[in-house]
């Protein structure tokens, strides 16, 4: 599949969407191949705009078997043998952080799109119950173990901070739905929920022994985000317009990058690793700017 160099995927994050558009890739499945040899439950935390999105979706196309998206990357190169398994992707990305009501209206709205999908007919009335009947409901319709992928897991409980009394208020609706995660370990195959924070041993997480954190794993460390020796490989010519542009050496591009946009190190022995937000769009705009923060 041929990549237009100079073609930056800003603000896209979905996989199939980036593979099939002809958008540049910087490969991040030989972490996905990672995770899912060790399989279990993972909590992965990254700033905002960071890749978590894209991440998620790259693990949603693999785990349902479409192979012909990952030829040529380093996940391909495994003995896999691309068999659909069923998917529950869950966003809480647009929840309204004011109102709990808005949290209890999307898990009702994505369960009853996954109830009809897998035929639960007898809907209960607690969500908790009802994301238990649709897991083993999807386990026993495909023959293969769930999958569940949480996009900003967090999300209700980080956007009011200083309001406990709806902080509360979500926790007492997310904690029985991610027990799950435990209740009903025989049927799933594989977890990652993403996020800002680390929530793992707070109040959300406290039924569940099982979650395992790899926010600040070493070998995790440019799972998201784009390394300095990612960027030299797959950026070059954008690099190069950049200087072309702001009339300026290379070089000298290469230290305007580093200044504004590199800097970020999540484990101890973390490469460099620049945020790609900013990256892509001063690579497409050919302008240093304060990209990050100005979307913040």
């Amino acid at each position: 599949m041929d990549t237009q160099k100079d073609f930056y995927p800003v603000g896209i994050e979905n996989f199939e969407k980036l593979r099939t558009g002809g958008y540049l890739y910087v490969d991040k499945t030989e972490y996905l191949h990672q995770l899912v040899r060790q399989g279990g439950y993972n909590l992965l935390c990254r700033p905002r705009r960071f890749g978590k999105s894209l991440f998620l979706s790259t693990a949603e196309a693999f785990f349902e078997g479409k192979r012909e998206l990952f030829e040529g990357l380093a996940i391909s190169r495994y003995d896999y043998d691309w068999k659909p398994s069923p998917v529950l992707h869950l966003s809480l990305v647009n929840v309204d952080n004011k109102n709990p009501d808005s949290l209890v209206e999307k898990f009702d709205g994505q369960f009853k799109k996954w109830e009809d999908l897998y035929g639960v007919t007898d809907r209960r009335k607690a969500l908790s119950l009802r994301f238990e009947d649709i897991i083993t409901a999807a386990y026993e319709k495909m023959g293969m173990r769930v999958v569940i992928l949480i996009d900003e897991y967090d999300k209700p409980l980080v956007s009011d901070v200083d309001d406990e009394q709806i902080k509360e208020a979500f926790r007492r609706i997310l904690k029985p739905v991610y027990s799950n995660l435990k209740l009903c370990d025989r049927y799933i195959r594989f977890a990652l929920l993403t996020g800002v924070s680390r929530f793992s041993r707070l109040s959300i997480f406290s039924d569940i022994n099982n979650l395992n954190d790899i926010s600040f794993d070493n070998a995790m460390a440019a799972v998201c985000g784009i390394s300095k020796e990612e960027m030299l490989h797959h950026c070059e010519e954008g690099i190069q317009g950049l200087a072309d542009e702001q009339g300026f050496s290379y070089q000298k591009a290469l230290e305007k990058l580093k200044d504004n946009y590199d800097g970020y190190h999540f484990t101890r022995k973390s490469p460099d690793i620049y945020n790609p937000f900013s990256l892509l769009n001063a690579l497409q705009k050919k302008e240093i700017e304060d990209y990050w923060f100005i979307t913040g």
